[in-house]
């Protein structure tokens, strides 16, 4: 996964429901991310699931779906 712009593991894995080694395991590849959690940390970070798994360099989010 790409940079996590200095946020504390903890506060991340608190924001996705989870244990902070767990997000440690996808942080170091041990563990496939679930999709569910990809969306939740692009909208964290304000970017696309794209940027977050490398398949792009463009850090600007897509538009977002309107509910």
């Amino acid at each position: 996964m790409c940079e996590d712009n200095d946020y504390k593991q903890i506060k991340i894995a608190n924001y996705l429901n989870i244990k902070q080694g767990t997000y440690s395991d996808y942080e170091r590849g041990e563990i496939n991310v679930p999709v569910e959690a990809l969306m939740k940390l692009a909208v964290f970070y304000n970017t696309s699931v794209d940027y977050l798994i490398d398949l792009t360099n463009e850090k600007k989010p897509y538009p977002r779906i309107k509910p």
